[in-house]
């Protein structure tokens, strides 16, 4: 039977602007005499909510207005990355969502972004004119980081769908396992970056032209 609905994940989903964010972090990172790997920072940071993040890589506790300073320079960093480069959306990722909207099948995103950049996306990508922006979850601080799926729970439960009805598409390690915990009909891995683990019981993409449209006839 058919799937229904499609979830997205943003960064490094729909937007391959892994490498940007690592750019941005490497400057954040060096700013404050810290350092981290590429590996480390799939680890440690990607699909992580900010409140997360800064704690862990400054290893201590911080207060809320301490991280929104950190969150608000290392996002300006990543922004002022995207202007510069012209990022577009992932390979084949327009036309196959065209392909969902005629027929008729529900589509979200569910993102650790915060406002900030899910507004600069409505902006600068115009997103809204591919994804419904009432359909986009963002970190508002109140859902849990993932690897919790209650991110995707709430895309699912926006959708009108049960789990099973959709599938998700996921690139980062925190992210992939979220996803899995939210039991839909199927995850589908984006190796934006070319650092997927792939076996046999895993769909891994690297063009949204791969994705089986059968899946959704």
């Amino acid at each position: 039977m058919p799937f229904k609905g499609a979830v997205f994940d943003f960064n490094g989903t729909l937007l391959w602007d892994t490498a940007l964010h690592n750019r941005a972090w490497d400057v954040f990172l060096e700013r404050h005499q810290l350092s981290l790997t590429d590996r480390q920072k799939d680890e440690k940071i990607h699909g992580r909510n900010n409140e997360l993040i800064f704690p862990a890589i400054f290893e201590r506790e911080m207060a809320p207005e301490e991280i929104f300073r950190y969150v608000t320079e290392k996002e300006a960093l990543y922004r002022e990355l995207c202007l510069q480069t012209g990022i577009g959306f992932a390979p084949g990722a327009v036309d196959f969502i065209h392909f969902l909207k005629e027929r008729g099948v529900r589509i979200a995103i569910a993102t650790a972004s915060g406002k900030e950049n899910v507004d600069f996306y409505l902006d600068y990508l115009k997103l809204g004119q591919l994804v419904d922006s009432s359909h986009i979850v963002y970190n508002n601080g109140s859902y849990k980081s993932k690897p919790n799926p209650e991110i995707f729970l709430a895309a699912i439960q926006l959708l009108n769908l049960s789990p099973h009805e959709v599938v998700i598409f996921e690139d980062s390690p925190a992210g992939i396992e979220a996803a899995r915990r939210a039991n839909p009909g199927k995850v589908i891995v984006v190796d934006s970056n070319g650092r997927a683990d792939k076996n046999e019981s895993t769909d891994t993409i690297c063009h949204f032209d791969e994705v089986d449209h059968k899946l959704f006839i």
